[in-house]
């Protein structure tokens, strides 16, 4: 197959839409399909023989002057003036401005392409190209409902107008969502939950596990290092739990030693840097970003312990690295996190989701034996070897494609 994979973002590093990109679009070229990604900033780490296009936007968000206002010589068209006034105007322009980007330089080369994959954009554009007869498949790894909820919870009265604001976008995904035919999603959970909030029938949402490369996420022969806890997640944001963790780190460190490595790029003055010196554990929290992949390994393979203290998580790749490192894991039972590392006490403890003390205890737990911490070690990583894979991701999304191109064919028959 000829295959488009589109994704508006694509951070290559530690979790995020470019991971996916890169294996799902390496696993399809492997099974012998030509796959061009079409990617706004910031632009994936792809692997040959796979080709990027880059669909460049005005680039409003980047490091280290998010929220910049653009040089009059920097817009093209009409596009870049609804981008950058969505953003004065307090909302998330890139996924409606991305699809009708992406849109434009598809329709001129429709026969290029058996199928196309949205990768979380799900921006009007792509009802164009629905409408043009491309077969169309859709991933939508959770419903940024839930993000919007737990901001909204999170956000001090004042701010609760500018927060929905930004999750603006939200409702034309679900629009979006509910005239693709097939959807793909990576946990039980998510699709009940996009079931739920998008009005999607179940039988159009398909689940297909994340994977993992186990050859890459591996046990490390060394040492781990004692009293190491590892969280991989987007600190500043109220969702990933990381306050909690916070809370339970600085009681542990009264009772034994304990490294607390997040890995995470903090906002200056943000919340999670006050609270960690409010908490006065400054000395034992250190933070990293940009970590690549093996550097990532590496980390995880180091540590006693990993931590996903999130309140939901639709699928949660971390955590399956961990898993295929040999780490044993303190998670929240939320989203699809006991989906995917099963049963309470087999590689992972399951802890009440905002549950400070139970979260402390539980790592103090496996941070003080050894052995218990080795043996769920083990089992993880048997788990992640008999479950995740890319090679059966695209295998699977290959089966969605067949699906897609077989309706649209079907449709062109009868209209």
């Amino acid at each position: 197959m000829r295959i488009a994979v589109l994704s508006y973002r694509s951070k290559p590093h530690c979790g995020g839409q470019g991971v996916y990109v890169r294996h799902l679009s390496r696993g399809l070229a492997e099974l012998g399909h030509d796959v061009e990604v079409f990617s706004g900033q910031p632009y994936p780490d792809l692997e040959d023989p796979v080709t990027l296009t880059r669909v460049p936007s005005l680039d409003l968000y980047r490091e280290p002057d998010p929220f910049r206002t653009p040089r009059p010589g920097e817009y093209r068209d009409a596009i870049d003036l609804l981008e950058v006034a969505t953003m004065w105007t307090a909302g998330f322009p890139e996924p409606l401005t991305f699809s009708l980007r992406a849109a434009r330089l598809l329709r001129a080369r429709a026969d290029e392409f058996d199928v196309v994959h949205d990768n979380q954009c799900l921006g009007y554009g792509l009802l164009g190209l629905r409408t043009a007869g491309i077969p169309l498949v859709a991933t939508v790894h959770h419903p940024i409902t839930r993000d919007r909820v737990a901001d909204l919870a999170a956000a001090r009265w004042w701010r609760k107008p500018a927060v929905r604001r930004w999750y603006g976008f939200v409702r034309m995904q679900a629009r979006v969502a509910r005239r693709i035919p097939r959807l793909i999603t990576v946990s039980q959970a998510s699709a009940a939950d996009i079931a739920a909030d998008f009005s999607v029938p179940a039988e159009r949402i398909r689940t297909i596990p994340l994977g993992v490369d186990t050859t890459l996420f591996r046990p490390s022969p060394g040492a781990r290092v004692p009293g190491r806890v590892v969280a991989v997640a987007s600190a500043d944001v109220p969702l990933k739990g990381i306050r909690h963790l916070l809370e339970a780190v600085a009681k542990l460190r009264t009772e034994r030693p304990v490294e607390l490595v997040l890995v995470s790029r903090l906002t200056e003055d943000g919340p999670t840097r006050r609270l960690i010196d409010g908490l006065g554990i400054g000395d034992v929290v250190r933070t990293v970003h940009g970590l690549a992949d093996h550097a990532l390994a590496a980390l995880l393979a180091s540590a006693q312990v990993a931590c996903v203290p999130s309140l939901y998580e639709g699928f949660s790749l971390p955590t399956v690295e961990a898993m295929a490192c040999g780490t044993p894991l303190v998670v929240s039972r939320a989203g699809a996190l006991p989906e995917v590392v099963g049963d309470d006490g087999e590689c992972a403890y399951l802890v009440p989701p905002g549950d400070t003390e139970a979260l402390g205890r539980r790592l103090g737990e496996l941070l003080d034996e050894p052995g218990l911490s080795g043996r769920l070690g083990k089992v993880g990583r048997r788990r992640a070897l008999a479950r995740f894979s890319w090679r059966s991701v695209a295998e699977s999304t290959v089966d969605c494609y067949a699906e897609a191109i077989e309706r649209t064919r079907l449709e062109r028959a009868a209209s």
